[in-house]
């Protein structure tokens, strides 16, 4: 991946979601940024807004939270599926690619002349352990 200037709210955001061990909504994200000077949710939707244009940072649909991406030093994510297994019982989130399924995922979407703009996958459940 290349080089990206972050602006401070970027760079900010983004080092709150790294050091996080859960995903983040935008208001917790604010929260734990008022210190830094941040006021207004739309300084964090911003700064995640770029964040995901870049590829550094991933939007959990089903839980209206965020995470930073555990591969940033590859340009993965911003091409193909990103899929997270999500803990429902201590919310670790695990971050996976698996090009068989992106395979197979771009074979349909060809077959059925579908053009898909971005393909996430979240597997809900139990981490290993939570069931054990």
């Amino acid at each position: 991946m290349s080089a990206v200037n972050l602006t401070k709210n970027q760079t900010l955001v983004l080092d709150v979601l790294t050091k996080s061990e859960a995903p983040l909504s935008a208001y917790t994200i604010l929260d734990k940024l008022r210190d830094h000077g941040f006021r207004a949710p739309l300084q964090v939707y911003r700064a995640l807004e770029k964040l995901l244009e870049f590829g550094l940072v991933h939007r959990l649909e089903s839980l209206n939270s965020f995470v930073a991406c555990a591969h940033r030093e590859h340009s993965c994510c911003s091409h193909g599926t990103v899929a997270f297994a999500i803990c429902e019982s201590c919310g670790q989130v695990s971050e996976f690619h698996d090009h068989v399924v992106d395979d197979q995922l771009n074979a349909w979407t060809r077959g059925k002349g579908f053009k898909p703009s971005k393909t996430t996958i979240e597997i809900r459940g139990l981490c290993a352990a939570c069931n054990s």
